[in-house]
This record gives C-alpha cells, structure tokens and sequence, in this order.
C-alpha cells in the first residue's frame, strides 16, 4: 500500500505484486476539492477492492520523510526569523496535531506491516518510472517542493531509480508558476491549469524581467530566483511589493475582471517554464544518455510545456505520469516499497502498467438500477449497441451529456469514464459548457477525445496522448479562415470568434489538449465516440470532467445525479440507463435546482 497525505490531494493505491490493484484520492470520497485529510477511505476502498483487511498488507509506502520536511521548516524558520513566525507557528502546532504521528497512525491501520518512507521527489521519481514501458529512461520530477529537492534529474534502469542532480529550495520552477497563479488572482495548487488557459491570450510582454529581474537560469535548466522578490519562504504570500511594482501594479483581486495584463503575465511565465523544461531535458538526455525520458510532479502536468518538448524531439519517446501531483506519490512510495532491497524483479509492459489510470471505484447495472429505483428517479435501460448509438445521436443534436462508466479514473483528468461530454462542432458550446455546466471562467478550453485512430487527420501529432498531457495543434485543413477584423482582435476579445470546424475544443492559438482513446483500455468509450463519427464524420468529442468548479470530480451514482440535477446538463448516461433532465418529477427537480451557483 503507498499512502500520501497532510498536504494536498491524499490518495492511496495497492500492489498486488507489482500490479496495480487500485488507486484514488481521498477527496473523491469525502468531496472536499484538494482533500489533504489521511486517507482513510481510499485506503478502505483499495483494501476493498482487492478483498482482503489492512492487516494483510505486507508493507507500506509513505510517500515522504515528515522529519527531513520538518528540518526544512525549521531551518527557513531560523534563516528568516522572526519573520514568518505565523507561519512558522502554524506549521509546528499542525505538526504537533497530525504530522509528527504517521507512523503511530499506520500501525494503527496496518498493524505489523513493514514501513517504508521514500522522499517525496524519490516518490514522484518511482511513480513516473516503474509503470512506464521503458527499461531505461531519464526521469525529471518538477514541483512547488517536497522535503528540500523542489526538482530531480533521475536515472531509471531495471528496478532501480537512482536520483543524480536536484534542486533546492526555495529555487522551484513550480513556485516561480504559483507566484504568478497567486498574483493573477488563482488559488496555488489549483489555479496553475487557469494561468496555462489563459496564456494564449496574452503576449509575452514580461519575458525578459523575469529572466533578468527574477530568475538566474543555467544552461542546465536549474535556477536560483532572486528572494527580493518572494515571500513564500515565511509567508502565505507568494510575493511582494518588488514584485508588484516590477508587473505593474498589485495582485489581482480573486474573482475580479482578467485585464490584459494578467493575460501577459501567464503568457510570459508559460514561455519561461518551457524554456527551463526544455533546458532541463537537454541536459538530462546528455547526463543519463538516454532515448526516454519519464515526467512526474506538478508542473509535468503543464500540457503545453509537455506539447513544445514532445516537439523538439530531444528525446525518442516521453512519458508523463497521469497523476503527476502529489496523488501520484501514493503509487511511487508503494513501488518503492515494492521495489526495495532489488528483492523483485521488474516487468515491463508494451505500453504501461497504468491500465488506462481507470483503478478507482466501479458500480455495475444492478447497483445503479437499485440506486435509481430507491430514488423514483426515471431512466430508459437499453441494449448495449442501442445505448451507444442513442447517446451519440444526443450529443450531435447539441445535448450536453453526463458520461458515467467503468472505473474512476486516478489522477486530476476525466478520460472518458467520470466525463461530461458534448458536441465539439458547436460554436457555442465552449461557452454553454462554461457558463451553464461548469460554474467556471469563460476563458477556459476544453479538450478533445479522438479516436486514436484518427488522430493524425485532425492534429498535428501522430502518437497517442492516452492521458491528456499533450497539446498539439488542429490541422490546417481544419482551421477556418479569419477575416482581417478577427485578426485584429486583442486579448479576450478572441474568445468568441470560432477557428476551425470543431470550434469547441480549438483555443485561440489553435491548440488542443488531445487525449486518444483506444479500444483496449476503454473501450465503451470508443464506441461511443465511433458511433458519432459513424452520424457526424467527426471522431472527437468535447469532453470535460465531470464536475463543477469548487467540487472534486464525482466518484458514485449518488454524485452523479446531484451534478446532473444541479445543473444543466441535459442527459445522464450511467452504465446502460439513458436520464433525461425534464423527465425527472418535479420533486427531484427542487431539491437539486440551483444547487450550484457561480461561485
């Protein structure tokens, strides 16, 4: 069993052997976005999965040192008193409440089992490796920080990781990105994805004050940022009044009007974190001489980024771990577990050991049929071949579709299992998704699930991106023309104007964060999206996680209907049974109205 907790996105996952049994977070259970609680239901349910007590599990992975993380805040405490005593205070008390007692809480679950303790970048190392199809790669792990590494430069041959370089706090690539998360008015460790949404409509104005003002970067790709700037050493600030004066003025306000220039900023931090993971790269294929390179911690989750090194070819083959933030340190610290001593050898599989990342909670016919007819919820139960054929028919007449299948998926992406889905031909769909579905910022794309067999007539990429991780660009012959008045336009004023002949998924640079999907791994969804080519011609479908801004994406039948009755979907697909929203009595309908509001 791997374990990660008391930060942020606590999860857990079970081995059986070095075979992935199960894996989720704990805020799928508990529905609190981000749960950092111990995860103790996730642990429930991988125990449950497998059939068999906590009791039974021979060894445990923890996915950091709690001690050597504690020795860093004492130490920065030191360094900076008494500024940050707050601060200081406030991690001592939590440390005092729950950190110091993980190994008092795991024997008290697991009894006698043996426990391991990796460190969190170690962790995130093993998480990206071991379930790739590699026998050797170079592995870069790149995040806000763990105990003291922030980044690693790692070699992976066999059953073996061995970390070679890193970087230390405070300098992180990942703190640098949630500065300016922090200064646009987002929340650190959830308002990274809005910043890399918003950089196409910004230009990169703030390029050069950052690598000159903020930031020494290497040709190696480390760095050292200059500390006049920041505050997040001592502070719950991420910066300062340098800072604000250096971009023009104070941090925006959360939920105030996006001007320009936070546009500019996300786009001139977005060129410079791919600058630094390009440089990192480089220099990782030369110190480790490999052909492929494996990717984990938060800032892997950087598509764009992952899109530009993916092009550059520096590497033959990538790989980027689907639950890269610190959910995914769950299954490194249980690989590591697994792994240590050489007691095991290591097989590889031709494509990876993730079995699609679906390893969460999984609810057949009979319980969601038992489910609804506990409610007196209405619902049409059809034949698998009629089902697919009927929901595609739905989604090309312009419905908005929840999309409830198999496994739940591990990691932050919904990928065809826990999805909402919709029409990608539709020019308002980008907005009606938005605004009516989601509760969220217009500004934001969605992203396209594609037949992988037809991927390369539709972008400009030609390998799978099973996992989302990867933007390309729309193919030229997809695009439509611009007229020179919509040429003209400027910043958000883009956002309305459609660019090709699937406007709802083509962002106003013309990229697209591509997931491919096979019929291997999923293939109920690649049924579905075949039978919309077979209506349409189209092989794509929007597809969106199902859930709204503030909440977790949903885990159980129960979670899907209040999402479905909370909004504005039009239609629940869940397992073969077909809801229709104006079919619901009117009951149904006031209890779960206007559940949800633009928060």
């Amino acid at each position: 069993m791997g374990i990660s907790a008391y930060y942020h996105d606590s999860a857990a996952c079970l081995l059986g052997d070095s075979k992935i049994l199960a894996a989720a977070q704990e805020e799928r259970f508990t529905r609190i976005k981000h749960d950092s609680s111990f995860p103790q239901r996730a642990i429930e349910y991988c125990c449950s999965e497998a059939n068999i007590q906590p009791t039974e599990i021979d060894c445990v992975g923890y996915y950091e040192k709690p001690n050597l993380k504690f020795d860093r805040i004492i130490k920065t405490f030191e360094h900076y008193a008494p500024r940050g005593f707050d601060c200081f205070y406030q991690a001592v008390e939590n440390w005092i409440g729950e950190k110091s007692k993980v190994q008092e809480k795991l024997v008290s679950i697991f009894g006698s089992a043996e426990v391991h303790y990796n460190e969190h970048h170690g962790s995130h190392a093993m998480s990206a490796f071991y379930p790739s199809p590699f026998e050797d790669a170079a592995i870069l792990t790149i995040d806000g920080v763990g105990e003291w590494a922030t980044s690693t430069l790692s070699h992976g041959q066999g059953s073996k990781v061995d970390i070679i370089k890193e970087l230390r706090f405070p300098h992180s690539v990942g703190l640098l990105y949630s500065a300016f998360t922090a200064f646009s008015g987002f929340r650190v460790n959830s308002g990274e994805y809005k910043v890399m949404g918003l950089a196409p409509y910004g230009r990169p104005k703030y390029v050069d004050k950052i690598l000159n003002e903020l930031i020494d970067l290497k040709e190696d790709g480390s760095l050292r940022l200059n500390l006049d700037y920041f505050t997040f050493p001592y502070s719950q600030k991420m910066s300062n009044e340098k800072f604000e004066e250096l971009f023009d003025g104070p941090m925006r306000s959360p939920e105030s009007k996006l001007t320009q220039r936070e546009m500019d900023l996300a786009k001139s931090v977005q060129v410079v974190v791919e600058k630094i993971v390009l440089r990192m790269a480089r220099y990782a294929r030369q110190l480790t001489g490999s052909s492929n390179l494996c990717l984990a911690g938060g800032v892997a989750l950087n598509c764009v980024a992952n899109g530009k090194l993916s092009r550059a070819a520096i590497f033959d083959n990538i790989w980027v771990q689907p639950a890269s933030g610190d959910a995914g340190g769950a299954l490194g610290s249980a690989y590591g577990a697994y792994f240590k001593n050489d007691k095991h050898e290591r097989s590889i599989q031709a494509t990876d050991s993730m079995n699609g990342t679906f390893l969460g909670p999984e609810f057949n016919d009979a319980e969601v049929q038992a489910f609804l007819d506990k409610k007196n919820i209405k619902y049409r139960r059809l034949c698998e071949s009629s089902f697919f054929s009927k929901v595609a028919e739905l989604i090309s007449e312009g419905k908005v579709v929840g999309w409830f299948q198999g496994r739940m998926e591990y990691g932050p992406r919904a990928l065809g299992n826990r999805s909402i889905l919709a029409d990608p031909r539709s020019p308002k769909m980008q907005k009606v998704l938005n605004l009516k579905i989601k509760y969220r910022e217009s500004f934001r794309p969605f992203a396209p699930s594609v037949l992988s067999e037809d991927v390369s007539e539709w972008f400009e990429h030609d390998s799978d991106s099973p996992y989302m991780l990867l933007v390309a660009d729309v193919k030229e012959d997809k695009r439509r023309a611009m007229t020179s008045k919509e040429k003209a336009l400027f910043g958000i004023d883009k956002l309305n104007v459609p660019r090709s002949s699937v406007p709802a998924i083509t962002h106003v640079d013309y990229s697209a964060r591509i997931q491919t999907v096979h019929a291997d791994t999923n293939p109920r969804y690649h049924a579905l999206i075949s039978k919309f080519k077979e209506k349409t011609g189209c092989p794509l479908v929007v597809n969106t996680s199902f859930n709204v801004r503030g909440e977790p994406i949903i885990c159980s039948p129960t979670d899907a209907f209040k999402c479905f009755m909370g909004t504005e979907l039009d239609v629940l697909a869940v397992g073969n049974f077909i809801l229709y929203k104006e079919q619901q009595n009117e009951e149904l309908k006031e209890n779960y109205e206007n559940r949800y509001e633009l928060d």
